[in-house]
């Protein structure tokens, strides 16, 4: 006879979930953050600037995984939850865009305590060091979770394991 009250996972398959959750996310993040910073390396390389971008873009895919992992945690971007799928994916993109961009800010801030930069330095630190690159760095991490969200929510309605094997398992031809 089944009990009335479900039971809650063990610690070691919520930890195990987590963990797979954070390194999907991560690796997103961290192929996202590569092609961007690729460009930007080859950029300054035209213009004789070396940059080594594989590692920065690991740390920066790691933190923010993190941060996202975090926010759902919180509940952040739940609002929208019975609205259509596009208003739900845009809540959530801009949400997490606002909790990674303040998390990485306090970050630089603590940074640039330690290393006795002024405020202003470390903030715009967050973006690459301009108020251009800041409003730069925002839109494109903005158009990054879109598609992150739009993915997510969608599992949400027609079930995770359903939209995984859509998207990865052959279809039958007719």
């Amino acid at each position: 006879m089944m009990s009335e009250t479900a039971e809650k996972p063990s610690t070691r398959y919520r930890f195990g979930g987590e963990l797979k959750e954070f390194s999907v996310i991560a690796l997103y993040l961290y192929i996202c953050f590569s092609a961007l910073l690729n460009m930007k390396a080859a950029i300054l390389h035209a213009e004789g600037v070396a940059f080594s971008h594989y590692s920065l873009a690991a740390m920066k895919a790691l933190l923010c995984a993190k941060f996202i992992c975090l926010g759902r945690v919180l509940g952040l971007g739940e609002r929208f939850k019975n609205k259509g799928l596009i208003w739900l994916t845009l809540y959530r993109s801009v949400n997490f865009f606002v909790l990674i961009l303040v998390l990485n800010a306090v970050e630089e801030t603590i940074i640039g305590l330690v290393h006795h930069r002024p405020l202003a330095d470390s903030i715009l630190a967050v973006g690459g060091g301009t108020l251009d690159q800041l409003v730069g760095a925002s839109i494109v991490m903005v158009l990054i979770l879109i598609p992150f969200f739009a993915f997510r929510s969608l599992g949400e309605v027609v079930g995770e394991e359903n939209l995984v094997r859509i998207f990865l398992r052959s279809r039958p031809t007719t």
